[in-house]
């Protein structure tokens, strides 16, 4: 009964070939019914016929040959359809549901042509247990080659979208620059998988300055778009706000963050939808048939929204599209928010470091300035440089250039609070190397006083002071490059000098001494204060750079300005990667006819010479009407020079745009001001001076001390 079985079908395969595309229409039928949403892919729907007539055609040939099993294949273009599947994203299931249904209706086909070819109830008993034990087989084999096609093109296209990502991740983000990394989100989405992709970022997010956004929907900003190769690239949108309205797809998305795929027509058409026609005259949506909605979150919070469109591509959005459109767009997101997070922090810095720094070149008798802050163009940040200049007295003027280590907005912070410290200190006096010293005390005691886990404080510093009288330069560096020296002269006889000086330890180590070196300048000298961000670079070494800094300084113009920026233009690139700040200083020099000085005995009556010195210097400069308060303070600064001083005792006066009292003594006991009491005889002295003058102080050297004070010119006299 089994070869009767055997012989009738391979009878009913033979009569059912010249009908095999009869059956195939029937099972696409099925198909077609059973599974709608594969027949959306233009490329499975045209190849499905073909695969299914190929599959027909095999089992016929199978059943009408008796092959055996191991011989069976399957059909080339049943493989391709599975790899087609895969490809699309379609789950594994879906192929073998469709293999099921593909040879259930084919076996379904083969019993009823059994009823209608016989009506011995034996043979078709035999005939259904040999059809069904065969079919089971048949499919066995054949499935299990097309899911192993499946899974091969499945793991293509997973690596493939895992290369997309990978780029993605390489390609988004290579900028702190917000506009930028939105763009590179765009072109990477119209670059693998869309016809044309938006960026509209929230103007709250973009916003620096920290006011809260108005009342009402969201406003956003267009920053980015892009399409792919052949289609229309649509109007400019960057710039204008806009926003969408209440209840809309978009501001849904925007305000739950979770992502949406649409399907559109040309009927159903959302309002907030504006395209320009796509190439082949599509108006309305542009010919836009799917959609997919991206929220831009970062950190818990909403940044925008990006659009992902296809047009010319026939093939809709699926979901595994959308899981790559917010894998890509999460990580755009981050990105996008961390240069926003830097543009502020950045713009923060920069505000603040231009504000502790001076805000315009000081008018002195002793140099005339020029300076320059270039904060960096790295990813790093504003970092710590700054420069000073500070008004000494006895017409002394201090030069100060430090660099802070580190980045941001604690190192700029860090900067305000040591040039705090340093015009401090120098208001008092002290020679360089122990303003240094004391520097250092406060850079260690900061960085106590700092929360564990932050970088420690340490910074560099260099400290000169110059005096126009004697023409000296005390100097004195805290781990800081040394400066240059030009001397005076037209460009054949000038000469560049870098000094050889002693260099101490940055500040913030403690217990390392600091030396004070000291040269004379003749009139007209520059002197030239920098940070290491001019002469450190990947691109040159330093010898190289100085040998720039010695040509552009040998070549110099007359103007401070233009020196400047000649040397910030010969040395440096567009974007340095460190801070820079300069400092050019040309030397004056005080003559005999602004500087007179008095060599007073220790004797009290002397002390009338003293006032007529004073009185006679005044004449001299035309001062007359400035006598009674000098000789007042003249009187009471030798006076206490005599009665609590040690000799030698020298009077100087200065002219400049004030009128300086100098008494100098060998002692270093310094006077103090003092609230006398009724019937007490001293302790007014100081306190008239101080109430008589526009300021007063003591200064120590190694030879003893100095008193000062200083009065303004009144302004008839001045002219």
């Amino acid at each position: 009964m089994g070869t009767d079985a055997h012989a009738f079908l391979q009878d009913l395969a033979r009569g059912l070939t010249a009908q095999s595309d009869q059956l195939t229409e029937v099972v696409l039928q099925r198909l077609r019914s059973e599974l709608p949403e594969v027949w959306r892919y233009e490329d499975i729907a045209a190849l499905a016929p073909v695969a299914l007539s190929e599959v027909v055609d095999t089992a016929l040939e199978f059943l009408e040959r008796g092959r055996d099993l191991s011989e069976v294949t399957t059909p080339p273009a049943a493989i391709d359809f599975a790899c087609r599947l895969a490809e699309h994203g379609v789950q594994i299931s879906e192929l073998l549901r469709i293999y099921r249904l593909v040879h259930a209706g084919l076996l379904h086909l083969l019993y009823e042509e059994t009823g209608h070819l016989t009506k011995d109830p034996e043979l078709i008993n035999a005939v259904t247990i040999t059809l069904s034990a065969l079919a089971f087989e048949y499919v066995d084999r054949t499935s299990q080659q097309a899911v192993a096609a499946y899974q091969r093109a499945r793991d293509r296209w997973l690596q493939r979208r895992l290369i997309m990502i990978n780029e993605a991740g390489t390609r988004i983000g290579s900028t702190l620059d917000t506009a930028r990394t939105a763009q590179e989100l765009a072109d990477v989405g119209t670059d693998h998988f869309a016809d044309l992709v938006t960026v509209d970022l929230l103007d709250a997010a973009l916003r620096e300055e920290g006011t809260p956004p108005a009342d009402g929907p969201p406003l956003l900003r267009r920053i980015a778009q892009s399409v792919s190769d052949g289609s229309k690239d649509p109007a400019a949108g960057s710039g204008p706000r806009h926003t969408y309205q209440e209840g809309s797809q978009p501001a849904v998305v925007l305000a739950t963050g979770q992502p949406l795929r649409l399907g559109i027509t040309a009927s159903d058409a959302p309002t907030w939808l504006k395209v320009p026609p796509d190439d082949r005259g599509a108006s309305g949506v542009g010919g836009i048939h799917s959609l997919l909605l991206i929220p831009l979150w970062a950190r818990g919070n909403p940044l925008g929204l990006a659009q992902f469109c296809r047009r010319q591509t026939a093939d809709p959005f699926d979901d595994d599209d959308l899981l790559l459109a917010q894998e890509i767009s999460s990580r755009a997101a981050v990105n996008i928010d961390n240069a926003r997070r830097y543009t502020q922090e950045r713009s923060i810095a920069l505000t603040l470091q231009r504000s502790l720094l001076p805000q315009h070149a000081p008018e002195e008798s002793a140099v005339e300035t020029a300076a320059r802050y270039l904060p960096s163009g790295s990813r790093a940040g504003v970092g710590g440089d700054w420069y000073d200049v500070i008004p000494l007295s006895g017409a002394r003027v201090a030069l100060v250039v430090g660099d802070v280590v580190g980045r941001g907005l604690h190192a700029s912070a860090t900067m305000g609070r040591l040039r705090t410290a340093v015009r401090t200190l120098a208001d008092i006096d002290l020679t360089p190397d122990e303003l240094l010293t004391h520097l250092d005390d406060v850079v260690i005691r900061l960085q106590r006083a700092e929360q564990r886990g932050m970088d420690e404080i340490s910074a560099t510093c260099l400290y000169a002071v110059y005096d126009p009288v004697s023409r000296v330069c005390s100097l004195a560096s805290a781990g800081h490059v040394l400066p240059a020296v030009v001397t005076p002269g037209d460009v054949s006889s000038r000469t560049v000098v870098f000094p050889k000086l002693q260099i101490g330890p940055p500040l913030g180590l403690g217990g390392l001494p600091f030396e004070t070196d000291q040269f004379e300048l003749p009139q007209g000298s520059l002197l030239v204060l920098y940070t290491d961000g001019l002469i450190e670079s990947r691109a040159r070494d330093v010898d190289a750079a100085l040998a720039v800094l010695s040509d552009v300084l040998a070549q110099a113009p007359a103007s401070l300005e233009e020196t400047c920026d000649g040397l910030l233009h010969a040395l440096l690139p567009s974007r340095p990667a460190d801070d820079v700040a300069l400092l050019v200083a040309r030397t004056r020099v005080l003559d005999a006819h602004h500087v007179a000085t008095l060599d007073v005995p220790s004797d009290p009556a002397v002390v009338s010479q003293a006032r007529a010195f004073a009185s006679e210097r005044l004449a001299a400069w035309g001062l007359e009407e400035m006598a009674f308060i000098t000789e007042l303070v003249v009187s009471e600064l030798v006076t206490n020079a005599i009665r609590y001083g040690k000799s030698p005792i020298q009077l100087r006066m200065i002219l400049q745009s004030t009128v300086t009292c100098e008494v100098s003594d060998a002692s270093g006991t310094a006077p103090h001001l003092r609230r006398a009491r009724d019937f007490d005889e001293g302790g007014r002295g100081l306190l008239l001076v101080a109430q008589l003058t526009e300021r007063w102080g003591t200064r120590h050297h190694r030879e003893g001390k100095v008193i000062w004070a200083e009065q303004l010119i009144p302004s008839a006299l001045a002219e």
